[in-house]
């Protein structure tokens, strides 16, 4: 009877092992909106450009871009600076990819493609030395920001499993972070 027993509760529990693990496997999604938030707690942000121009940078709108596992973030922005006469307002629109940063269990922005930016009734002149900077600009805004950091609570689960964050994808629904074994050492 205690045998019977014993081998019931081990398979119960060896269930509730794979089940667990099956769960794990799937991974973790983080929403549009978690990394909505946690960027805006980062923005406003100010950018001098050259003495010439200073750029203040608002928090960005997201899009999800599974198709080329990447996302997309359109900042408002307004310029003021030696090289106007007055303040112009506009757009600035750039794509990147995503990686994980175990030190600090986050989800970082890079490989960062700068789409646009745009004042707008900005002098020719102005407007090529802005295009100019556009790279350097999104590389201070954006690259290795923090989009969303995982909780210790989120992660010591899977960690009692042996598993670890191994990719990340970027879906329909969100960021999905799949999981995979941990390096022995």
């Amino acid at each position: 009877m205690h045998r019977r027993l014993l081998l019931t509760h081990t398979a119960a529990g060896a269930l509730a092992l794979l089940a667990g693990c099956a769960s794990a496997q799937s991974g973790y999604t983080i929403s549009t909106q978690q990394m909505q938030q946690a960027l805006a707690e980062r923005f406003p942000r100010s950018y001098p450009l050259g003495g010439l121009l200073d750029l203040q940078l608002q928090a960005p709108r997201l899009a999800l871009l599974p198709e080329r596992d990447q996302v997309n973030a359109v900042f408002d922005l307004a310029a003021t600076g030696a090289l106007l006469a007055r303040r112009h307002t506009g757009v600035f629109d750039v794509d990147f990819a995503l990686r994980y940063e175990p030190t600090d269990r986050s989800i970082r922005a890079y490989r960062l493609h700068v789409n646009a930016l745009r004042l707008d009734g900005l002098k020719p002149q102005a407007s090529e030395l802005l295009q100019r900077y556009g790279q350097q600009l999104a590389e201070q805004s954006l690259r290795e920001v923090v989009l969303h950091q995982l909780r210790d609570k989120d992660l010591a689960p899977i960690a009692a499993m042996g598993l670890q964050p191994e990719s990340i994808s970027v879906t329909p629904r969100g960021l999905l972070v799949r999981f995979g074994p941990r390096p022995l050492s």
